[in-house]
């Protein structure tokens, strides 16, 4: 998540998994991944079109990847998003690249939000 995103759209998938290594050769074998390693427990992928990762950070959840919205300003953001009845499940924490923080929608929806600056 080195790249900064466009404000206010999706810019990440992130699957948590058990083994990173067994999960880049089924999805680089069945759909022609591309990967960048940063670490042992973080793997960015890229499908030509979207980037994500792949993360042994947290285990793997049920109901599917973690969808990762990008943000100019993550403060206003998360002011607007607790305004509009979302409430933070993960306070704002830095990572390589920048800072991230988890919430969940109105129906119980786990995203999360992030920004390099």
């Amino acid at each position: 998540m080195g790249v900064r995103g466009q404000d206010r759209q999706i810019d990440n998938i992130e699957f948590n998994v058990a083994d990173i290594a067994r999960s880049k050769a089924f999805y680089g074998q069945v759909f022609g991944w591309t990967f960048t390693d940063y670490g042992p427990t973080y793997c960015e992928f890229s499908d030509g079109r979207l980037t994500g990762g792949l993360t042994t950070g947290e285990p793997p959840r049920p109901g599917g990847p973690l969808v990762i919205l990008y943000a100019d300003d993550l403060a206003a953001i998360q002011a607007r998003l607790e305004a509009a009845g979302g409430k933070v499940v993960r306070p704002t924490f830095s990572f390589p690249g920048g800072r991230r923080f988890h919430f969940k929608d109105p129906d119980g929806y786990e995203l999360a939000v992030w920004s390099a600056g």
